[in-house]
């Protein structure tokens, strides 16, 4: 399992947020928008994004409205972004990709 240690290296947190797909830096968290082409779709991104989060009891803030999804992610016990984040953001691209075709 990932460890719950906030990283703090600008470097690491670089590095990490590079290999993911749309996402960025936001505070202590990682942020990503995407735009599905509609309502069910994105709703669909959402239901199946679940059993990834459930796995790493780990649980996203999610925003939906219409077709786009806001997902934004924070360890809030260790108070700033650590490697279940990442884990978590990159299953999140492979759920994305596979609706986005």
């Amino acid at each position: 399992m990932p460890a719950r240690i906030k990283i703090t290296d600008p470097e690491i947190l670089a590095k990490h947020t590079a290999a993911l797909d749309g996402w960025r830096v936001d505070g202590d968290a990682i942020k990503r928008d995407i735009e599905f082409k509609d309502f069910l779709t994105a709703v669909e991104f959402i239901q199946k994004l679940a059993p990834h989060a459930e796995e790493l009891d780990h649980h996203p803030e999610l925003f939906n409205v219409y077709n786009r999804v806001s997902i934004l992610l924070t360890t809030h016990d260790a108070d700033g972004l650590t490697e279940y984040d990442f884990v978590l953001a990159a299953k999140l691209d492979d759920v994305a990709s596979a609706l986005l075709g």
